[in-house]
């Protein structure tokens, strides 16, 4: 029977909040990713706060040195100019190992399942338990976690990817957009891969871990995260990292269609040979007073303030046609 954390209370403001744009440097910035931007600098700026730039291209395979130099101009472009230095994940791998090596060493253990084993696994657990409807089926299937056959095998850290035990425990936190939420990382994640046969750290465990050395206490990220925030607090704790004190998951950029605005699905990059235009309707779309057309500097100072979460309070979807 898992156990339950203390109801989650709205937490005060710290003395000074920091906020932070984690772009992954896997394409440009397309429409959804610029609202999360947006609206992370607007909101911690209104607070008075700092603005971090971190840029999550962990995995090196997929990221691309030019996307993320093309990230930073377009954010310039658009005056979305953020404190201090910019962070590199691909270059803090060693940080990382360090927190996995302690003190998250006793969470860890090495798995040599493969994908294909594991969906064998799975198969053989609907035959079993013989489930006919197609329904009962599709929702066993997304609820599929690693069956920890690996969790006492003694296998070599070194030459097999490694998995983060994840606890099972509701945890509760209050999300300043979708309200209290509830989760048990164990049942929504399971035990996850936070390092590759091939070195590379998976992003929760490095957003987790930038997150407390950076000192974040406001998170603005997109509802699609939401998942994975219990996740997130669990590593942060067992890290004995600072916790982040507020989070909010905004509603997703979608076409008409419901189709979510994302790299995968091809979505077009942002122009901003018309910054201003551009952040108007940015700004439209996350449904906040409306700026006076002007110079970026102007907008995003008006925009500062004057904003205002309430109106996307609840709201799992905002559509845009393209």
């Amino acid at each position: 029977m898992p156990s339950t954390v203390a109801p989650p209370k709205k937490a005060s403001s710290p003395a000074h909040p920091i906020g932070r744009f984690a772009p992954s440097p896997t394409g440009e910035l397309h429409l959804g990713s610029l609202t999360t931007a947006l609206a992370s600098y607007c909101h911690i700026k209104s607070l008075g706060g700092t603005w971090l730039l971190r840029i999550e291209d962990t995995d090196t395979a997929r990221c691309d040195r030019q996307f993320s130099e093309q990230i930073l101009l377009d954010l310039e472009a658009l005056a979305l100019f953020w404190d201090g230095d910019v962070i590199y994940q691909s270059e803090r791998t060693d940080i990382y190992n360090d927190y996995l090596a302690d003190p998250l060493q006793p969470l860890t253990y090495a798995c040599s399942c493969s994908r294909k084993q594991l969906n064998a696994y799975w198969d053989a657990q609907k035959q079993q338990a013989n489930i006919q409807a197609s329904g009962l089926s599709q929702a066993l299937d997304n609820r599929q976690r690693y069956p920890r056959c690996c969790l006492n095998a003694g296998l070599d850290k070194t030459a097999h990817k490694l998995r983060l035990q994840m606890p099972d425990t509701l945890i509760g936190f209050a999300d300043g957009i979708q309200d209290n939420c509830w989760q048990n990382p164990q049942q929504t994640v399971g035990d996850m891969v936070v390092r590759r046969e091939d070195g590379i750290i998976n992003y929760i465990l490095a957003a987790s871990i930038d997150d407390g050395l950076q000192g974040v206490t406001h998170i603005m990220r997109g509802l699609d995260i939401l998942p994975m925030t219990s996740a997130q607090i669990s590593v942060m704790h067992a890290a004995r990292l600072p916790a982040v004190s507020h989070w909010y998951h905004l509603p997703l950029i979608c076409h008409d269609n419901g189709q979510k605005l994302s790299k995968q699905n091809l979505a077009q990059p942002i122009d901003t040979r018309d910054p201003s235009r551009l952040l108007q309707y940015a700004l439209q779309l996350l449904q906040q007073p409306a700026v006076d057309i002007d110079t970026p500097e102007r907008m995003l100072a008006q925009a500062v303030q004057q904003w205002c979460q309430t109106p996307l309070i609840g709201q799992q979807v905002l559509n845009v046609a393209i």
